[in-house]
């Protein structure tokens, strides 16, 4: 056989990196648009070999084609040893080489002040003194109690596993238990030992991302604690070494470097989004995989591992375990419920091969939940029988610090509409720069010691520093049990009075919608049925995950097998079809609505009429970010027609046009039956 008729592998590879090189990877199956690569390689097959020998261009190549393959892995691997899954990630990194490559070429040509601007950064040993002489100053300072002398182990277990081979490690830690800084002090420690090149932080919301980078900077996320931080000159890493990269930064924070460095992940840290690391693994557009080889050889930190979305875990899972087998990444699982991600996962209905070899920071986490044991969970008698929300309200009335987290947006609205005036509203029909704001009011409040009550969607569950002496959590998984009542007597101030902080699980009026939500409720259901009491300890959240594992029908909903793996010892992959089915979120089914709301520093109304006069430009539609809330397209066609809502004068970008449409406090107004029963944020 021909090689060049028939396609030699090799052939195949270069021409889905050249072909790509600014379109993106292309599929080898024709698609709609007729951009399928193997009717556009060798002049679409339609030439035969010694027509193709005439081309100058096809004779140049020929040298290329007819070398042997390399023999290294991952393309050294024989078919039938269970590798096929690692290809397309491999021609995804080749990918990225050339595409970043290229960029910064054109840059250092067109843009040579700019391209100076890149790679300025403290290297990972300066980032170490950093960290130590940040530990000593707030050891120093803590008081000398039994959750602190818990957190110091901890991180002492985290130095010491560092030295362990580069692979998988779990760092199961019960919330409060420091781990934003064990993790990244076992990352610094790991990475000096295996000359990793830099820390990848991955957390599952924007409203935690935030935070996290914010301890990563300053050392704390509290802002008038930042502020002294600052001035004293004892922050954490700084601000020249942190990378933050998601949708909702804030302009005035960010610097040109860190603009270039959010293109291509060159910083020594950087804290993004599940959604941004995971879809960037499997994208193909040049801009979107151009950061990949700078994953090779690094760190990544998976934080709250339980969020990661169960319909994705088979392709999530294979991308993690390529990383780590051929291109020197080390993954720590860190979470505080840590899911059963090892072995075989599901059931009959879906099962897959999880991974194997994961190596445990922490010795003794059952004796560790014990000792961090700061809350009492008190269970409804009956789990059949629903409370209404007037019920749940009278009930948050008698506390005067009281958190209360629901599962839609619309029941954080209604049982907010029952409460006392001055009761704080959380979810995510409020814009990122409120949500932020009110975050801010609530930890100045319980510091404080005011009378706070909060209404909240699950947002404010993971990473989002605040301690409440009773916490009220609708039924839920139990990972999002074990989340909310990470909320509630955070620092064990209660204990020191021979107390314990007070979580109430409640039987919502109605069930959850149809799908993963229900299936997380229905489950935990079942197992508290069988219990007395409840103790969050490991044991519970592994007969909880396999459970819930067992009653999920696809863990592969965008088709990884079918589309990347089955027909990759031939190196044909749908590389265009699946990164648009491989979505975390939604997005197309998400529209954008940038509302009306005054913030500490700047109005959304002032920014909508430059954009109306002056049209769109990059650091413009950064600040207007902080003032989007997404909405699903029924909702957002609804506003449209009601007027509500336009881009008429505005460039394409969707503007709030009515004043009623927004209502500080509460956020987007709407219709309730334009409302769909699977907003959960």
């Amino acid at each position: 056989m021909n090689n060049i008729e028939h396609g030699h592998a090799i052939a195949r590879i270069l021409a889905y990196i050249i072909a790509g090189h600014h379109a993106g990877l292309p599929d080898w199956y024709p698609d709609y648009a007729g951009g399928d690569l193997q009717n556009r390689i060798f002049l679409n097959n339609e030439l035969k070999t010694h027509e193709l020998n005439k081309v100058k261009n096809i004779q140049e190549s020929l040298k290329f084609i007819n070398k042997p393959l390399p023999s290294s892995p991952p393309v050294g691997i024989q078919k039938g040893k269970d590798k096929n899954d690692a290809f397309h990630l491999w021609i995804r990194i080749l990918f990225s080489c050339l595409v970043d490559a290229d960029y910064l070429d054109t840059e250092s040509f067109m843009k040579p002040q700019q391209f100076e601007l890149r790679g300025n950064y403290p290297e990972i040993t300066e980032l170490k003194k950093r960290f130590d002489r940040f530990i000593k100053y707030k050891q120093d300072l803590s008081e000398d109690n039994k959750i602190n002398r818990q957190r110091n182990a901890i991180l002492l277990s985290c130095k010491e596993k560092a030295s362990l081979a580069p692979g998988f490690f779990s760092l199961n830690v019960p919330t409060g238990g420091g781990k934003t800084l064990s993790s990244i002090a076992f990352a610094l420690e790991h990475a000096l030992k295996y000359n990793k090149k830099r820390i990848i932080m991955a957390i599952p919301y924007t409203s935690i991302i935030e935070q996290t980078a914010k301890v990563y900077k300053y050392g704390t996320d509290n802002d008038e604690e930042i502020k002294d931080n600052v001035t004293s000159g004892m922050t954490l890493f700084g601000e020249d070494a942190v990378l933050e990269h998601h949708s909702n930064i804030d302009p005035y924070k960010e610097t040109h470097a860190s603009r270039l460095a959010a293109e291509n992940w060159d910083a020594p840290i950087i804290v993004t989004t599940n959604v941004q690391l995971f879809e960037s693994l499997f994208a193909s557009k040049p801009s979107d995989c151009r950061k990949l080889h700078n994953i090779i050889n690094s760190i990544i930190i998976l934080d709250e591992a339980q969020m990661l979305p169960p319909e994705y875990l088979k392709p999530i899972v294979s991308a993690l375990r390529t990383l780590v087998e051929f291109f020197g990444v080390t993954v720590l699982l860190c979470t505080a419920t840590q899911p059963a991600l090892e072995g075989k996962i599901g059931s009959q209905l879906a099962t897959f091969e999880g991974l194997n070899d994961v190596k445990s920071i922490i010795e003794n986490p059952e004796v560790l939940a014990e000792d961090f044991k700061r809350v009492e969970i008190r269970i409804p008698t009956d789990l059949s029988a629903r409370s209404s929300w007037e019920e749940i309200a009278s009930e948050l009335k008698n506390h005067e610090k009281v958190l209360c987290i629901v599962n839609k947006r619309s029941d954080c609205r209604e049982l907010h509409s029952l409460m006392p005036e001055g009761t704080c509203h959380l979810s995510a029909l409020m814009c990122g720069e409120e949500r932020s704001e009110i975050i801010s009011k609530i930890k100045s409040d319980l510091k404080n010691n005011k009378l706070i009550r909060v209404i909240s969607t699950q947002l404010v569950e993971a990473g989002v520093d605040i301690d409440f002496p009773v916490v009220y959590r609708s039924l839920t998984g139990m990972d999002s049990i074990a989340q909310a009542a990470g909320r509630c007597n955070r620092e064990g101030k209660l204990n020191k009075e021979g107390k314990l902080g007070q979580v109430f699980v409640f039987n919502p009026p109605k069930p959850s919608p149809a799908g993963l939500l229900k299936k997380s409720e229905d489950t935990s259901r079942n197992i508290l049925r069988l219990k007395n009491e409840i103790s969050l300890t490991p044991e519970l959240f592994k007969e909880y995950f396999r459970t819930f594992y067992s009653s999920v029908n696809n863990f592969d909903l965008p088709d990884f097998t079918g589309m990347l793996v089955n027909e990759s010892g031939d190196f044909k992959f749908q590389f265009r079809t699946f990164a648009k089915k491989f979505r975390l979120i939604d997005d197309q089914k998400q529209k954008g609505v940038i509302v009306w709301h005054k913030g500490e520093k700047y109005d959304s109304r002032d920014l909508i009429e430059e954009l109306t006069i002056s049209g769109p430009n990059y650091k413009l539609l950064r600040k207007l970010q902080r003032f989007t809330v997404n909405v699903p397209e029924r909702i957002f066609q609804n506003l449209i027609e009601n007027g509500f809502i336009s881009d008429t004068d505005t460039h394409g970008y969707v503007v709030q046009k009515r004043p009623e449409l927004y209502e500080p406090g509460l956020g987007l107004m709407y219709d309730p039956k334009w409302d769909s029963s699977s907003l959960v944020f």
